[in-house]
């Protein structure tokens, strides 16, 4: 296994702070970690993220933390404060952003080489070329060049690294750049088995990163001199190289490279037959390979291991170590199949959901056109009003009319037709009577039109009131089947184990059980028959706890990550309800390892808060956090809902719940909820570390 390197010298992007104190405490935590300080830098980055204020500072701190952890092959780790980093490019100039993506595209392109996944590694490598020509980048240029030759070497096109290579050598810049292609130009000749070349390359690099005191450097350089040696025969100088290798390698904290010198000197005893020590040199590596998390790696130490007891005629123990390795494979397949099953069965009932909320919708596309054909007929009464309005209005002056033209002509003919005048006096009387009846009878019919005209706004008014129930009602049927889904998971894993139980209680019981029966007969008949007969039902057994073995979903801490699983779990309860989730755990290594029993009721009580927080919160995001103080872990769970009265809604079942899992192992929990502002809930729980070496 040959080790590379990549630089990881780190340079900020330029920043114009609120003030000059944020500033200058950027630039400190850089040049710290730019000195071999890690741990100082990596500590004064934590402390930052929660004081500096503007985004430039905050994608700076983020961007150090993330090459933190790449350096050290913490692989999640350095892509979760990547792509934290990448949420703070706001508010920053186009060349500086460039600059700054140009570095993120760096990270993802070293950390997924670290993952094996080349092809995306090239990718982003690409990326990162294209905008630092964009933006005349030299430095990041030959940084990404640098990273793609690498890229191309573990993908087997050595003529084009060893091109990209040598294109390197020619920036005088970054002495990085140059020492670090010497040592890969060594493993591309070391492939080759042009070993005599490789070493001359190693001792260029040697000579350079000793100058510039570069440990992390120097360790990978002994270490492939110790494998050319190696390879050559030379056992002794093979051996005091990585043994030099791991003493700086463990100095600084560089748990890759120590992994890969004792596998190393592993293969040497191996080679020489001396099975104990090799025993001792793979067991120490499978340990860092478990805690690193690197399964390739530990399916070789197991394939060791298996040969080693191989040839001490251990065959117990060669097949338990061919039985793990067989788990790690499994348990890969496993996980994949998993993921895919899981996104089909949430694309369906995503789809159902969809059909759901357009048929409601369409419902309420209906009412919204009732309304709509309502003030229609409304508009219509009104402009007949109008008209009705007008016509009387008419009819009064033309009332008006007559009688001024009836008084002109009594007043013309007043002194000729005073007989007459009598009856036209009659008659106006008569038209005056008719024309008050006219406007008695008006009033009742305005005053009906004024009623109807109330009640079609009354009408309005509870069709808007109708059509807010119908929201309401929505929302809360999304919700209930959200719920729906989770105790529908929750339920088949329950239905799983009693499968499980009942499986190892009706066949293997009854397998071992006749073989007692026939053992017992065999111990007094001395049957070759009955023997063989027993070993073929062992070997009957042995496959049925096999086959179950395959079926289990790999769900349990003691063999899969606490965190993994609790991460895996939040997300897709994201996914699922449409919550936006923020997950982040440290130390995470060590959460990994306290108590079985105190991780169950952990994310059980999870459980109850993500449940409540659909039920009732009407959140959009909630952001879980676990962290580990002394004797204590500390979990926060905060959502942005409409919050609650802490004094009228404490003593709900959900809480009940909480409150009795925490009494059985002495845990305490605090909230702080108001109505419209959210809900924060703070839980301490007393634990005792694990000793990892009974792990």
């Amino acid at each position: 296994m040959k080790a590379q390197i990549d630089g990881n010298k780190l340079v900020s992007i330029p920043q114009k702070s609120k003030t000059e104190e944020e500033k200058k405490l950027i630039d400190t935590v850089f040049y710290l970690y730019n000195n071999n300080e890690d741990k100082k830098a990596y500590a004064m980055a934590h402390q930052l993220l929660k004081t500096v204020k503007t985004n430039q500072s905050k994608f700076n701190a983020n961007l150090l933390l993330a090459f933190y952890f790449n350096k050290r092959t913490l692989i999640d780790s350095s892509l979760y404060y990547t792509n934290q980093s990448l949420k703070y490019d706001k508010n920053i100039s186009d060349s500086l952003k460039s600059r700054g993506h140009t570095l993120a595209y760096s990270l993802f392109a070293k950390n997924y080489r670290n993952k094996g996944l080349l092809d995306e590694s090239k990718k982003w490598h690409l990326k990162g070329i294209e905008t630092s020509q964009k933006f005349n980048e030299q430095d990041l240029y030959y940084s990404h060049t640098h990273g793609l030759a690498l890229t191309y070497s573990e993908m087997g096109d050595y003529k084009n690294a060893l091109n990209m290579f040598q294109e390197c050598l020619t920036y005088k810049n970054d002495p990085e750049i140059i020492y670090g292609s010497y040592i890969n130009i060594a493993g591309i000749y070391s492939h080759l088995k042009n070993y005599k070349t490789s070493n001359n390359y190693l001792e260029k690099a040697l000579v350079l990163t000793k100058k510039n005191r570069k440990p992390m450097a120097t360790a990978v350089i002994n270490l492939n001199m110790a494998e050319n040696y190696h390879k050559e025969n030379n056992i002794d100088t093979a051996l005091s190289l990585y043994e030099e290798s791991i003493r700086i390698a463990d100095k600084n904290g560089l748990k890759r490279i120590v992994l890969f010198a004792r596998l190393g000197i592993g293969n040497i005893y191996f080679n020489l037959k001396q099975y104990e020590n090799a025993k001792i040199i793979y067991s120490t590596g499978l340990h860092d390979a478990i805690e690193l998390g690197f399964l390739k790696e530990q399916e070789t130490i197991y394939e060791k291991l298996k040969n080693i007891s191989i040839a001490q005629n251990d065959y117990k123990n060669a097949f338990g170590f061919i039985s793990r390795s067989f788990q790690i494979k499994d348990s890969v397949n496993k996980l994949q199949k998993d993921k895919e099953i899981n996104e089909l069965e949430v694309k369906y009932k995503t789809l159902q959901k969809e059909k759901e909320i357009t048929f409601l919708q369409v419902e309420n596309t209906n009412r919204k056109l009732e309304l709509k054909n309502q003030e229609e007929a409304f508009t219509n009464l009104r402009l007949l009003q109008e008209v009705q309005k007008k016509e009387n209005e008419n009819k009064i002056l033309s009332f008006r009319n007559a009688s001024e033209k009836r008084l002109s002509e009594i007043a013309i003919l007043k002194k000729d037709q005073e007989i007459q005048e009598t009856k036209l006096e009659r008659q106006k009387t008569i038209k005056n009577n008719i024309l008050y009846s006219f406007l008695i009878l008006l009033i009742p019919v305005i005053a009906l039109l004024v009623v109807y005209y109330q009640k079609l706004q009354t009408q309005s008014e509870l069709n808007k009131k109708q059509e807010e129930i119908s929201k309401q009602k929505i929302s809360s049927l999304i919700k209930d089947q959200e719920l729906k889904l989770i105790r529908a998971s929750i339920k088949g894993q329950d239905k799983e184990r009693k499968r499980i139980a009942q499986e190892l209680h009706d066949s293997i019981g009854g397998n071992l059980a006749a073989i007692k029966l026939q053992l017992n007969n065999t111990v007094i008949n001395e049957n070759k028959k009955s023997i063989k007969t027993i070993s073929d039902q062992l070997d009957d057994t042995y496959e049925q706890v096999r086959n179950l073995s395959h079926t289990l979903v790999p769900k349990k801490f003691s063999k899969n990550k606490f965190c993994d699983v609790l991460e895996e779990y939040f997300n897709n309860i994201g996914g699922a309800t449409g919550l936006q989730t923020t997950f982040v755990v440290y130390p995470r290594t060590e959460i990994d390892h306290i108590d079985e029993t105190i991780q169950m009721e952990i994310f059980k009580i999870i459980q109850e808060l993500i449940t409540n927080t659909i039920k009732h919160a009407k959140a959009s995001s909630v952001e879980l956090q676990l962290n580990l103080v002394e004797n204590s872990i500390n979990i926060l769970f905060e959502d942005n809902g409409i919050g609650f009265d802490t004094k009228n809604n404490y003593s709900g079942i959900g809480f009940e719940n909480i409150k009795s899992r925490l009494k059985n192992i002495s845990g305490t929990f605090h909230i702080d909820s108001r109505i419209h502002r959210g809900t924060i809930i703070d839980i301490e729980i007393p634990i005792f570390k694990k000793n990892t070496n009974d792990l």
